[in-house]
């Protein structure tokens, strides 16, 4: 898209993306300083075993979690390294496919799970969900998957180019 066709945002719309640009640095930020004072572990840990603590299985494929998760699957296959070593997940060959692998709470992953829920669930109705009256939550519920339509119908499309480590995708219109 050449520049003259650039479809500037208004001064409403340059509020609201400023709002949302805050709320993206800011809120990650508080969620991992929760999980990390009261739990002793990074969001990424907590998502893998929220994911596996959820599932009616006993245990996932790693792509499934990655899925699951809205992840690639190699910042995925390395966090599931540092959890095997800290004892949190085991990994098993998967019997419908020998190739590839299962993974699995341990007893240890599922006593942290079970530890770290109630105070993480206590952050997020304190921090997102009773700070929104009904129709404002409703809003969003309606508002954000429009958003991650949008995103992942990009993904695949070749004008969709990556820009600096941790930003997200830029998708050039035609």
């Amino acid at each position: 898209m050449a520049a003259d066709e650039t479809r500037w945002l208004d001064d409403k719309e340059q509020a609201l993306w400023r709002t949302i640009r805050e709320f993206l640095w800011q809120f990650p930020s508080a969620m991992d300083r929760q999980l990390s004072v009261d739990s002793s572990m990074q969001t990424g840990e907590y998502s893998v075993l929220a994911v596996l603590s959820e599932g009616p299985a006993t245990s996932l494929r790693p792509a499934d979690i990655a899925d699951n998760l809205r992840w690639d699957r190699s910042r995925l296959s390395h966090l599931l390294r540092r959890m095997e070593a800290k004892g949190m997940i085991t990994r098993c060959s998967d019997a419908t496919d020998r190739r590839g692998q299962q993974i699995e709470l341990t007893e240890a992953g599922w006593k942290t799970i079970r530890e770290a829920a109630p105070s993480h669930v206590t952050f997020i109705r304190e921090k997102l969900f009773d700070s929104l009256d009904e129709q404002e939550r409703a809003a969003l519920g309606t508002a954000l998957p429009k958003v991650l339509d949008a995103l992942e119908a990009c993904e695949p499309d070749p004008s969709c180019k990556d820009s600096a480590p941790g930003d997200a995708q830029r998708c050039d219109e035609d």
